[in-house]
C-alpha cells in the first residue's frame, strides 16, 4: 500500500470516510460535524477514484455528479483540510476490515477520531461496520462517532442518488436544494457554429469532455463563471433541431449582461431553474423571438442576483 497516496506523517487527525458523489448539505454536514469535533486536529476526508460498481459491474455503475478535481475542491470548501482520494482496485476491494483500520486509518491518516454514517461499510465484501470499528477503537483508542442521515423539508432524504435522479429529470431546483448549491459542470470553451453571436446572444460552448454530470436536454436558467466572474446566464443542452448541422449534444451558455472572449478558457456552468424542452422553429427570427421570452423568464426567476456559484 505504500504507493497510496496516504500522508503517512503522524499528524493526528480527526476523520471521515466515504464517496462523497455530488458533495450535497448531507456530505457537507459531516464535514462540519468533524470539524467541530477536531480540537485542533487536522480534518481529513477519506474518498475513492470511482464507484465500487465501476469495478464490480460497469454496466450498474452510476455517472458521477462531479469529477474527482471537483469533488475534492467541494470537499475543501466545505471544510476539509485534506482530501485523501484513495485508488478503488481489486487490492483494495480485497483489503479486510482490519487492515483497512491498521492501514488506511492508524498508519496512514493517523485518526484519532473517525466520523461516519451508521449504514458505513469497509473491507471485503463491506463486512466491516460501524460496530466493527467501535470495537477496534476500544484497544486502539480510536473513537467512533455515528451520524444520522440528513433530510429537507418533506422528509425527502438527501443522497447522491436523488440528486442523479433530479438531474437526469432536469429538477435543478431539487438538485441545488440537495446540493445547497447550483449543480456546475465546468471545461474548456471551445469554437462553435458562431451562430450565436449572429443571433445577438453570443455564447460559451464547453468542449464534450467536460466535468460534471449534463442535465436532461432542455434551457435552463443558471449562472455563468468566466475569468472569475459570476454572470446571469440562459444555458441550452442538447442538440439545436432548428440547425441541422448540430450532431452532438452540447452545453451552451450567454451571460445575458456581458459579452467577453473565453475562447480557450476554463468556464463553468451552473444550473438554476428548469425553463423548457428544447424545440425546433421554423425559422431564425421564430427562435430569436424563444430566446428573448427565455431572457425575460430568467431574470424574473433570478431578479435579486444573489445566487452565486
Amino acid at each position: 500500500m505504500t504507493d497510496w497516496p496516504l500522508p503517512h506523517d503522524g499528524i493526528d487527525s480527526v476523520v471521515t470516510i466515504g464517496k462523497f458523489d455530488g458533495v450535497h448539505i448531507g456530505h457537507r454536514e459531516v464535514v462540519s460535524q468533524l470539524r467541530a469535533r477536531a480540537n485542533g486536529r487536522r480534518v481529513v476526508v477519506v474518498t475513492f477514484d470511482r464507484h465500487p460498481l465501476e469495478l464490480f459491474d460497469p454496466a450498474r455503475a452510476p455517472q458521477p455528479i462531479l469529477s474527482i478535481p471537483q469533488k475534492v475542491e467541494a470537499l475543501l470548501s466545505a471544510g476539509a483540510d485534506r482530501v485523501v482520494v484513495l485508488p478503488f482496485t481489486t487490492e483494495f476491494a480485497a483489503m479486510s476490515p482490519d487492515e483497512f483500520i491498521d492501514e488506511v486509518l492508524l498508519a496512514g491518516v493517523s485518526a484519532s477520531l473517525v466520523l461516519v454514517g451508521s449504514d458505513f461499510r469497509f473491507g471485503a465484501k463491506g463486512t466491516g461496520t460501524i460496530e466493527t470499528l467501535t470495537a477496534r477503537g476500544r484497544s486502539t483508542g480510536l473513537e467512533v462517532v455515528r451520524l444520522d442521515h440528513v433530510c429537507v423539508d418533506g422528509g425527502i432524504k438527501v443522497s447522491s442518488s436523488t440528486i442523479r435522479d433530479a438531474l437526469l429529470a432536469g429538477d435543478v431546483e431539487l438538485a441545488t436544494e440537495l446540493l445547497g448549491r447550483p449543480h456546475r459542470v465546468r471545461g474548456l470553451v471551445v469554437h462553435g457554429h458562431q451562430r450565436g453571436r449572429v443571433l445577438g446572444y453570443p455564447t460559451v460552448n464547453l468542449e464534450e469532455n467536460n466535468e460534471g454530470m449534463v442535465p436532461r436536454p432542455g434551457v435552463y436558467a443558471g449562472l455563468l463563471r468566466v475569468h472569475g466572474q459570476d454572470f446571469l446566464a440562459g444555458i441550452s443542452v442538447g442538440k439545436n433541431p432548428t440547425f441541422t448541422d448540430v450532431t452532438r449534444d452540447q452545453v451552451e451558455a450567454h451571460a445575458l449582461d456581458a459579452d467577453f472572449d473565453a475562447y480557450g478558457s476554463i468556464a463553468e456552468v451552473g444550473f438554476t431553474h428548469w425553463i423548457r424542452d428544447i424545440e425546433s422553429f421554423a425559422s431564425v427570427d421564430e427562435l430569436i423571438d424563444a430566446l428573448h421570452k427565455d431572457f425575460a423568464d430568467i431574470r424574473e426567476l433570478i431578479a435579486d442576483g444573489t445566487l452565486h456559484l
